[in-house]
């Protein structure tokens, strides 16, 4: 019996991508992220292969209702770095979370997918909502429950 290798033509086939629409309302953020990273990858197919791009479309609604535990708001940071000598920026996620919410959701999801090209171009299946509210009703995207 042979390996399962996914064919270039299987993967681009019509209908072959689903979406799936994640809701953080109360759910942990971490948590949240580790689902949409197995959907992005593919990870929850028989036909997965970790060296082709076969994974689905992710919406996550509600990103400003997702809970962080225990200290995490007060003392987790976001740092980035402007490229001048001595520009560290530093974010306290209280911060992100009222302002931004969507960004703190991206930043977790992207933590949990590879660095490579294949990892990037996963990103950009997913979206990333701060309410209920989003545009991809057409493409009737399948509620997705998370294990708590």
């Amino acid at each position: 019996m042979s390996t399962y290798m996914p064919k270039a033509a299987d993967l681009e086939a019509k209908g072959f991508r689903k979406w799936y629409v994640l809701d953080a309302e109360g759910q942990s953020l971490g948590r949240v992220a580790a689902e949409a990273a197995t959907l992005l990858r593919g990870k929850h197919k028989p036909t997965f292969a970790p060296h082709a791009d076969c994974g689905d479309f992710v919406i996550i609604i509600n990103c400003a209702k997702a809970v962080l535990t225990g200290k995490k708001l007060q003392q987790k940071k976001y740092y980035r770095h402007t490229g001048y000598i001595g520009h560290l920026k530093e974010t306290g996620y209280d911060k992100l979370m009222s302002e931004r919410p969507e960004f703190a959701m991206q930043l977790a999801v992207k933590g949990m997918l590879p660095d490579t090209t294949l990892g990037r171009k996963a990103l950009t299946r997913c979206k990333f909502f701060k309410d209920a509210d989003h545009p991809h009703q057409a493409q009737q995207p399948e509620a997705r429950t998370i294990a708590k």
